[in-house]
């Protein structure tokens, strides 16, 4: 029942939502030039199936990249981070810096210096999601029970091995955090990197050409698909850790009963 009511409740907002803004465009409240109604959206998603089709998987394979490259660079500075107190010192007030840099203003330049092919859109979204992977790895490490580490340490273990069986299991659930939010705002990124970085495909960049042609229907169309393949990667990460963590699920399960 707890399950279901999770998914159910969810469907009868947004479904009354939608039912609300079907309302408001039919009875004239909005042009529908500028705000297109739900009904017409569906519409143009199947319409532009093959179009929107393409885009997307443009947008995909920059999408993935990009969190593959923010992953491998978000882990590892986050471990040599928590090695070294000297690196976190230097590095750690840049890596908080990094997310002050206005990035639209950013890709245009990262296209001029590496092309117009997908590595400056790679490089965009790495920049945004990385940030998230870093700082959650790094409190997850920093909340590691420090009795486990003096047990292990009474033993003579090596600083790997303590890192290697206690500290990253146990922060293992931060690192999982960290890439759910890093996923999430991804897609923000390849639109950024799209719409700003000179792209001539993607969902951004079909957005950014359906505006002048007003076809508003398509323009919401690309937002609904990019709303919705960030909201299945969210959904993977969290079924990977499920699949990877399940003792976590179960205490968090007795955490909300």
């Amino acid at each position: 029942m707890r399950r279901a009511r999770r998914v159910v409740l969810p469907l009868l907002l947004l479904a009354l939502l939608l039912g609300i803004w079907e309302l408001y465009v039919d009875v004239g409240g909005a042009d529908p030039d500028i705000l297109a109604a739900p009904h017409q959206i569906v519409s143009a998603i199947y319409t532009d199936r093959a179009l929107l089709w393409s885009n997307f998987l443009v947008t995909a394979q920059e999408v993935l990249f990009g969190i593959l490259a923010a992953a491998v660079a978000g882990l590892a500075l986050a471990i040599l981070i928590h090695f070294s107190w000297i690196l976190r010192t230097a590095t750690y007030p840049l890596v908080v810096a990094s997310q002050t840099i206005p990035i639209p203003m950013l890709a245009p330049l990262l296209m001029l210096w590496f092309g117009f092919g997908i590595f400056p859109k790679v490089i965009v979204i790495a920049l945004i999601s990385f940030f998230s992977i870093v700082v959650a790895t790094l409190d997850a490490l920093a909340a590691v029970d420090p009795e486990l580490i003096k047990l292990m340490r009474t033993f003579d273990a090596p600083r790997w091995r303590i890192f290697r069986e206690i500290e990253l299991p146990a922060a293992l659930p931060g690192v999982f955090t960290g890439a759910k939010i890093a996923v999430a705002v991804a897609v923000i990124g390849a639109v950024i990197g799209e719409m700003t970085g000179g792209s001539n495909a993607g969902l951004g960049y079909l957005f950014l050409q359906s505006i002048p042609q007003l076809l508003t229907a398509r323009e919401y169309a690309t937002v609904v698909i990019l709303s919705l393949f960030a909201i299945a990667l969210f959904a993977l990460m969290t079924v990977a850790e499920r699949r990877a963590l399940p003792w976590a699920y179960e205490s968090r399960g007795d955490l909300a009963r």
